[in-house]
């Protein structure tokens, strides 16, 4: 009795058990969802601000917003690319690490830019806007060429396997249609000559001089063989001669 409730108590223990694991883990898969809804929601909310700067605030302040909504644009499309195209192809793995490096510029840089947008000083900030100019265009196209890089060898590889399933196609549809398919007909020839007749042309033997050489010379009527008397037969009147 004393093991059948240790058995039952520890059954309800594991129970209880997974029951919290998936509890803790379904309210953490949630937590992330949350999460990147409002990460979302506040990219967004940014880029349409620095968007409505570049628009808004001509001169320096309108060049930082500029920038900013360049670097992050080209930044987001880069990683959305290789983190797409990792789980088909491992070999962007060391891409993603490259990137991954990259972004922590990326992130200075747009830290720097963000904080120079309250900047009093219009005069320092002209003068920083050069070496700001070139950070980001660096960082932008180190970016766009990893990014392109991983698009072309999708590409590339579906080139190939598209190359690949054409030719299969093509042989399978001409063996669909082998009735088309012409086979070479076998044109009879003509038997060649003896060697002494190929100078003068190639004749046929007559029937007859054949048959005559094959068969021996007979008679053209047989002459009747002598026919048998027996004693029973009567012997034949003479014919009257009066």
């Amino acid at each position: 009795m004393d093991a059948v409730i240790a058995v039952m108590a520890l059954l309800f223990l594991l129970f209880v058990t997974l029951g919290v694991y998936a509890t803790v883990k379904v309210i953490g898969a949630a937590k992330r969802g949350v999460d990147r809804t409002i990460s979302q929601a506040r990219r967004t909310v940014e880029d349409t601000t620095l968007r409505a700067r570049t628009f808004a605030q001509p001169g320096p302040t309108g060049e930082l917003a500029q920038l900013r909504l360049k670097l992050r644009t080209s930044m987001r499309a880069t990683q959305d690319a290789l983190h797409a195209g990792v789980p088909e192809d491992e070999s962007l793995k060391e891409s993603l690490s490259l990137f991954e490096r990259l972004s922590v510029h990326g992130h200075e840089l747009d830290d720097e830019l963000k904080r120079l947008e309250t900047e009093p000083d219009r005069s320092t900030l002209a003068s920083r806007l050069p070496g700001l100019r070139e950070r980001t265009e660096r960082i932008t196209q180190s970016a766009d060429s990893l990014r392109w890089a991983a698009r072309d060898r999708a590409r590339r590889f579906a080139d190939d396997e598209l190359d690949s399933l054409s030719a299969q196609i093509d042989v399978e549809a001409g063996a669909l249609r082998h009735w088309t398919t012409t086979e070479p007909v076998a044109t009879p020839s003509w038997p060649e000559a003896p060697a002494s007749e190929a100078a003068g042309g190639q004749t046929w033997p007559e029937k007859s001089e054949a048959r005559t050489a094959e068969e021996p010379s007979r008679p053209a009527i047989t002459p009747p063989s002598p026919r048998p008397v027996y004693g029973w037969q009567k012997k034949p009147r003479p014919e009257s001669t009066t």
